[in-house]
């Protein structure tokens, strides 16, 4: 990583879920890290919102900070509540809902 958090505070106690804001009808996302090997990006849906199918070229981590969403892999839904994860495997087809509002972090290994 060689060092290159940003947009978030280094050498300081924080609760991930209170970096990220809800906007009502959006889909907000903050980069915290990116580089070849690697992406973190906080995300915050408002209730209905959504990230549309898609696939990735990493294995994709995500982690529910807040409330309730919806991970579809391969056509399964999958509920995510506080504190559960689950990984969207890289070529798979996954899309992201806010069942509730809800906020992730999303960590992708290329």
């Amino acid at each position: 990583m060689n060092g290159k958090m940003k947009n978030i505070s280094q050498a300081e106690v924080l609760v991930l879920k209170e970096q990220i804001s809800y906007q009502e009808g959006q889909v907000v996302s903050k980069t915290l890290a990116q580089n070849s090997a690697l992406s973190v990006t906080l995300f915050s849906f408002a209730k209905g919102e959504e990230i549309s199918t898609h696939a990735s070229g990493g294995d994709a981590f995500v982690t529910c900070l807040d409330g309730v969403g919806r991970i579809t892999i391969d056509g399964t839904d999958h509920l995510l509540h506080e504190g559960e994860c689950i990984v969207m495997p890289a070529g798979h087809p996954h899309a992201v809902y806010g069942q509730e509002a809800f906020k992730m972090l999303l960590v992708v290994v290329f």
